[in-house]
Parts: structure tokens; sequence; C-alpha cells
């Protein structure tokens, strides 16, 4: 299997193509919010079948850092390889393959804005970015920048707590980061899939304090008042497909 290593975890079995992009994860906080269902399924494309996990739907806010960011064949480029970034997440599914949808993706390199825009479709936005850590815990700075989009900031740390561990199928932790595919929807109202790959997500508990918040506002969400249910993992080594026009 070499780079992909073990494929036994996954859902369904790898693309038969070779994978496209690589890309390195490191210290990201999943923060995930329970959301009505007839909220998010009027979000979500109509031709998506929304995700859910006892009758309700998750909204995900995912701060974090890459590292490596290279096309197959090619080394890192230096300087456009390494940078934060910030997505807000929902869990679909299409022709019963379960998946992330992204309402939108920050970054501070205008390059991978721009490629990422226009080869996966994907909601990319420019942002004023820093992501540092200090001891155990990620400092987190972010401002949203893209001309034309709405506004949105994140600020504030997190960091892991308790010991790593492996999500159990049918859990809701498992529910939430073993997703081996995106969806995306190209203006013409098109839809996409990109396949992806990785081994099971290293999770820890997480725990962390925002002076702000307002990136999901930007999409559209009010956010419960309830803590949101926080989770860490200090690293991910992944690959990306092609997207393919799945309708």
């Amino acid at each position: 299997m070499g780079r992909l290593g073990s494929a036994v975890h996954r859902p369904w079995p790898l693309p038969r193509g070779p994978w496209v992009m690589a890309q390195v994860w490191h210290d990201l906080l999943f923060a995930h919010w329970p959301i009505a269902v007839d909220v998010m399924r009027a979000a979500v494309p109509a031709g998506l079948e929304l995700d859910t996990y006892d009758g309700r739907a998750w909204l995900g806010v995912v701060p974090f850092r890459m590292s490596g960011v290279r096309l197959r064949c090619t080394p890192p480029l230096p300087r456009i390889s390494a940078f934060p970034e910030l997505n807000v997440r929902t869990y679909v599914r299409l022709d019963d393959r379960p998946g992330v949808y992204f309402f939108s993706l920050d970054a501070r390199n205008p390059i991978a804005v721009s490629i990422a825009r226009a080869w996966f479709h994907l909601p990319y936005f420019r942002a004023r970015m820093s992501c540092e850590r200090e001891g155990e815990r990620i400092v987190y700075r972010h401002a949203r920048t893209h001309s034309g989009a709405r506004a949105g900031e994140l600020r504030g740390s997190y960091g892991p707590h308790g010991p790593v561990f492996r999500a159990t199928s049918g859990t809701l932790e498992h529910f939430l980061v073993e997703r081996y595919c995106l969806y995306a929807a190209a203006r013409s109202g098109d839809l996409f899939r990109a396949d992806i790959h990785h081994p099971p997500w290293p999770l820890q508990l997480g725990e962390a304090a925002f002076d702000r918040n307002t990136i999901a506002a930007a999409s559209g969400f009010d956010l419960p008042s309830s803590a949101p249910l926080l989770h860490f993992s200090r690293r991910q080594d992944v690959v990306v497909w092609n997207p393919r026009s799945v309708r």
C-alpha cells in the first residue's frame, strides 16, 4: 500500500486512480455544535442528503495548520506549502458515501485559495491568520479579509486533554471525524465529490477558550448557547484525489 498505509478502516475501497495531492494537518481542534435539521437542510444543496446522528445535524468549526502541501511527484514548494486553515463544515452523504460539506474554508495563502476555488470548487477565502504552539496549547488568530465575503473571526486558544484514542465505530466521535470524501457545489449547481485517505484519527479530548468566534455566523448559523463538543488531534497525513462530478 506504500504511502497510503492500510485501507481496512475505510467504509469503501480506495479509488482506482492515483491521488493528486498530499498534505499534513497539524494541531486540529474539532469544535462541534448540534444544529436543528430543518436549519441545516436549508443551508445544504438539495442534491445532498443530510447525515445526522441521533436525529441531529452537526456544525463543525475546525482550526488547524497545514504543511507539506504538494502535488503528486513534486516536492513541497517553499512559502506556499505551509499555512493555517480554518473550516466550517457539516456532514452529508450521496450514493451511500458519507462525507464532509464545507460552508467555508479560510487560509492565509492566497495562491492556495485561488487554486482550491478553481480546482475543487470549494468556498475558500483569504484571511489573516496565525497558529502558534505554546506548550501543549495552540494560540490561534484569524480574521477574514476576502473581498466581498462576509466578515468572520476566530481568536483564542485550545489544546488536548487526556490520552490519545481512536474513535469506535458507531459513536458520535467516529461519525464526526472518520470521513473519506468531501462534497462541493460549483457555481453552475453541479455537485462534485473528492475522495481522501488517511489513517484513523488519533484523537484526544479538547479544551478551548475563544475571545472571538463569529466564523459560523459568517455562514449564516447562530450557534447554540451550550458548550461545544471538543476533540483535538496533533497530526494527520492525508492524500486527495481529483474531484469528480456526481450530478
